[in-house]
């Protein structure tokens, strides 16, 4: 069975070039190809793709991914068409594998893999995000409700039944999961294979990751939820993940108004404060000036709050603050001479939670509002407690500790995507109605 590789590319040259390079060590050489379709490159990229022995097709104007897989997919002669993204590190053995899992079973409409857990990009962010898709795929359904093109496959002839990829998606978007929820409809078979695994190269930025998770997954995946009327108890939209959004905004709105109701503004920034002070943890193995803001704006925020607990009258606090702001600089450095030394620092750490637990239970009026919001949060990382572990175990407790803040951050603007785009649907229904009554009267 020959296997067709379609990657898509757009300016991406270093990373390319990795790709191709695993691609070159497969174990089954024989019976595959590899097309790289260029989305209008304006740098070496196609030479990169020509010089490795790779079919190179040029699309005329930079028109998004899934057009790109799309011509790809045009130009393939394999059985099976196996679509990889350009920042992804196969294994010897994956083209070999896929190409098994299809002779094995005739039923078998599509096959999807998984990111391993050792990302290519070492700091924070990219190591937290990259893992948390590790995380959802190796625990995802194996009977998958979705395709994904990131490491994916799909029989030739299916592919050009169902007209590929929605190429009204001009930038990379969720094409995928579309394509994927339209084979559901049809009730074709995907497959999930955890073990079918890749090396995901992409470095990520925090408001890069933001960005994509709203405009570029969230809110078109809502859409294409309404549209379809289909939501799955599979991968990112699990009901605890639902939960957990739900939590989070009565989190949020319960903290606001305890703040306020009691004129305790200072617990405003203090929330604040505490997710700019573990962005400092990724800031530290981040590198340019990026991180270089993250470690003024984590300065700038200690100060304000500093300043605010002194004049709310908090002054027990200012000391307690001090040592965790300096605690937080020295935070990344665990590369110590000694053990005794990591040991010490980690007891310091410990203190000040400690220390900053008892105050916050004793200075806190006794309002049920705020214990309801301990409760949430508590409630909040319980159910996301299997993550939680999953981190710890492949990058120790610390990381899983300050991956917290991000990933309740996370569900927190899924749920603002999912209420932008339900209005966004809405008003797509409006305007399709009107249009209609428009159409009728013109007759």
């Amino acid at each position: 069975m020959r296997v067709s590789v379609i990657i898509p590319v757009r300016n991406a040259p270093i990373d390319l070039e990795k790709c191709l390079a695993a691609l070159a060590v497969t174990e089954h050489k024989p019976c595959w190809e590899c097309i790289v379709v260029d989305d209008a490159s304006t740098d070496a990229t196609p030479d990169v793709a020509h010089k490795a022995g790779a079919r190179v097709v040029s699309l005329g104007e930079n028109a998004g991914p899934a057009k790109a897989r799309n011509q790809g997919a045009l130009q393939a002669t394999g059985d099976i068409l196996f679509f990889i993204d350009s920042d992804v590190l196969v294994k010897p053995d994956t083209i070999e594998r896929v190409a098994e899992a299809f002779e094995s079973d005739p039923k078998l409409d599509g096959l999807i893999g998984s990111y391993d857990d050792e990302p290519g990009s070492r700091d924070f962010i990219s190591q937290y995000k990259n893992l948390m898709h590790c995380y959802v795929h190796q625990n995802g359904r194996r009977k998958s409700s979705t395709f994904w093109s990131g490491c994916g496959a799909i029989r030739r002839e299916l592919f050009h039944e169902m007209k590929g990829f929605d190429e009204t998606y001009e930038r990379p978007c969720i094409e995928d999961i579309e394509l994927g929820y339209r084979l559901m409809m049809q009730g074709r078979i995907v497959m999930l294979d955890p073990d079918l695994q890749v090396k995901h190269l992409k470095r990520w930025t925090f408001w890069g990751l933001i960005k994509t998770d709203i405009f570029d997954r969230g809110i078109p995946w809502t859409e294409l939820i309404l549209r379809d009327r289909h939501m799955p108890d599979d991968l990112n939209i699990q009901i605890s993940q639902r939960v957990s959004v739900a939590v989070m905004f009565l989190l949020v709105a319960l903290a606001l108004f305890a703040a306020f109701r009691h004129g305790q503004y200072f617990l405003v920034p203090a929330f604040a404060l505490l997710f700019l002070v573990v962005g400092h943890y990724w800031a530290e193995f981040s590198s340019g000036t990026g991180s270089k803001t993250a470690k003024l704006a984590s300065t700038g925020a200690f100060a304000l709050v500093l300043g605010q607990a002194w004049l709310a009258g908090f002054v027990e606090l200012v000391p307690l603050l001090a040592v965790a702001g300096l605690l937080s600089i020295l935070r990344h450095r665990y590369h110590y001479k000694t053990s005794l030394e990591r040991n010490l620092v980690r007891l310091a750490l410990g203190a000040v939670a400690g220390c900053g637990a008892a105050f916050a239970l004793w200075q806190l009026p006794s309002d049920p509002l705020i214990y309801g919001c301990f409760l949430l949060l508590a409630a909040a990382v319980a159910l996301n407690n299997q993550f939680y572990l999953f981190l710890a175990e492949k990058r120790g407790h610390a990381f899983a500790i300050a991956a917290v803040p991000f990933h309740l951050l996370y569900h927190l603007y899924n749920g603002i995507s999912f209420i932008v785009g339900t209005l966004s649907h809405a008003r797509g229904k409006i305007s399709q109605k009107a249009e209609a009554d428009a159409d009728v009267r013109a007759r």
